[in-house]
C-alpha cells in the first residue's frame, strides 16, 4: 500500500520593538504595556467589527464610540500588564530568586491595584487579589511544566 508523508512549517510574522528607558524595570514595564495593550486594542477591534457586521450598519457615532472603547481597552490591558510585570520584577530583585511565589505575589498585587483603581468595595478588592494571584500562579506552573 502506498504511503505518503506531509511535512512543513508554519510561521507567523514577528514584530520586535525595543524601547530602551535606561533601566531594566522600566524597559520590562513599558514593553509589557505596549505588547499587551496591543492585544487589548485588537480585542476591541474584533468585537466592534463583529457588532458592526451583525447590525449591518455603520455610523459616525458608532465609529466614535468604537475608538473610545479601543483606547480604553488598550490602556486598561496595558496598565494591567505593566503593573504585573513591574511588580514581579521588583519582587524577583528583592527575593533574589525567580519562582512561582513571585508570580503569585505580583498577581495578587495587580488584582488588588486594578480593583481598587476601579473604585470597587473592599470585598471585591480582596477577591480580585486572590483571583489575580491564582491566575498568575497557574500561568507560571503551566509555562514551566508544559511549554518549554
Amino acid at each position: 500500500m502506498p504511503s505518503s508523508e506531509f511535512s512543513g512549517t508554519v510561521s507567523t510574522p514577528k514584530l520586535s520593538v525595543a524601547v530602551d528607558m535606561g533601566n531594566p524595570f522600566l524597559n520590562l514595564t513599558v514593553d509589557a504595556f505596549l505588547k499587551i495593550g496591543a492585544v487589548g486594542v485588537t480585542k476591541s477591534i474584533a468585537e466592534d467589527a463583529y457588532k458592526a457586521i451583525d447590525k449591518g450598519s455603520l455610523s459616525k457615532n458608532t465609529l466614535e464610540n468604537a475608538l473610545k472603547k479601543l483606547c480604553a481597552e488598550g490602556v486598561y490591558w496595558g496598565a494591567a500588564a505593566g503593573v504585573y510585570v513591574g511588580t514581579e520584577y521588583g519582587i524577583e530583585r528583592v527575593r533574589g530568586t525567580r519562582d512561582w511565589k513571585n508570580a503569585m505575589l505580583a498577581g495578587a498585587a495587580t488584582g488588588a491595584v486594578l480593583s481598587a483603581a476601579g473604585k470597587k468595595g473592599k470585598d471585591t478588592v480582596v477577591i480580585d487579589a486572590i483571583l489575580g494571584g491564582a491566575l498568575a500562579t497557574a500561568s507560571q506552573f503551566l509555562n514551566n511544566h508544559y511549554f518549554y
